[in-house]
């Protein structure tokens, strides 16, 4: 039996570190950088694997190499530089994009890859922290079918559905996508939820009753009663990641010449909201714009 292939994994943020957690767990060898130095030693001391002295290192001793990061840009320095994954990558590695990024900006990452002899794919993730946890997170996957198969027994680790969405970049596009469905979706139950509450009803009895009729949605399932009727707010997916997501959507409208009223005016609507609230905010207290606008509280924590 073949040993299984060495992980370079870049970035164990809230996200990334239960993803490389089970990678651990199903015996992957690690390699270990994050921005934050002190989290990489975090994760190795509490988890497991190797911290790599660079992006470079990280690389050199890789055959997988998994990017979660913020944005495209981010990735982007990670791969380029003297120090960075190009400059270290095997030939005919795979690095598996795991970000939220730009589909443009991943099908010049895939050339930048292909230049040095290696694979680039995109494979996003859908699911949250939670779903992040215990392995179920939904994975899009942009790249050829036979890279699917070479690197489908690590994404099966992290993810319980992997739906090929086409070439390179195409992935990125639909996570996008995905986030903008979900946006729309939550800006439009929070104010159902207000005109009730202003109504007489009950916020938590109009969920089950949503959640039991066609008005259900991942929010009012995963997120309503969890983070917004409890006053908690701590979903773990950033405001300012979910406007930076709807940018990117917004952005694949424009290139594409579609129309996009709804869909502009519900990025508008989530970036006021960012700028209201301030950095750090959870993407699930974007619902304090709407109570503000409508003068009524949904928790009563």
């Amino acid at each position: 039996m073949s040993a299984k292939p060495t992980i370079g994994f870049v970035g164990v943020g809230s996200m990334g570190w239960p993803m490389a957690a089970l990678l651990h767990k199903a015996g992957y060898p690690l390699q270990i950088v994050d921005a934050s130095a002190e989290r990489a030693q975090a994760f190795c001391k509490e988890i497991g694997g190797t911290v790599a002295a660079s992006n470079r290192a990280l690389a050199a001793a890789s055959d997988i190499i998994i990017t979660i990061l913020p944005t495209s840009a981010i990735v982007e320095a990670v791969l380029n530089g003297p120090e960075g994954i190009l400059a270290g990558l095997r030939p005919d590695a795979v690095v598996v994009e795991m970000s939220s990024g730009v589909p443009t900006i991943t099908r010049t990452l895939a050339e930048q890859v292909a230049a040095a002899k290696g694979h680039l794919v995109d494979a996003p993730v859908s699911g949250g922290v939670p779903r992040a946890k215990t392995g179920e997170l939904a994975i899009m996957f942009g790249g050829s079918a036979a890279l699917l198969e070479r690197v489908r027994p690590v994404l099966s680790c992290m993810g319980t559905s992997i739906t090929p969405t086409g070439d390179v970049g195409s992935a990125h596009a639909m996570k996008a996508l995905n986030n903008l469905v979900s946006a729309g979706g939550f800006l439009i139950g929070v104010e159902a939820l207000l005109i009730g509450k202003r109504f007489g009803l009950d916020p938590a009895a109009m969920v089950d009753v949503l959640n039991s009729s066609t008005g259900m949605n991942n929010s009012t399932q995963k997120k309503f009663k969890q983070f917004v009727l409890s006053g908690q707010y701590n979903a773990g997916f950033g405001l300012d990641l979910m406007v930076k997501d709807l940018s990117i959507a917004l952005g694949i409208g424009k290139d594409t010449n579609t129309p996009t009223p709804f869909a502009a005016m519900c990025r508008e609507m989530w970036a006021a909201s960012a700028a209201m609230l301030g950095p750090g905010q959870d993407h699930t207290a974007v619902a304090k714009m709407s109570e503000k606008l409508a003068g009524t509280v949904l928790s009563d924590k």
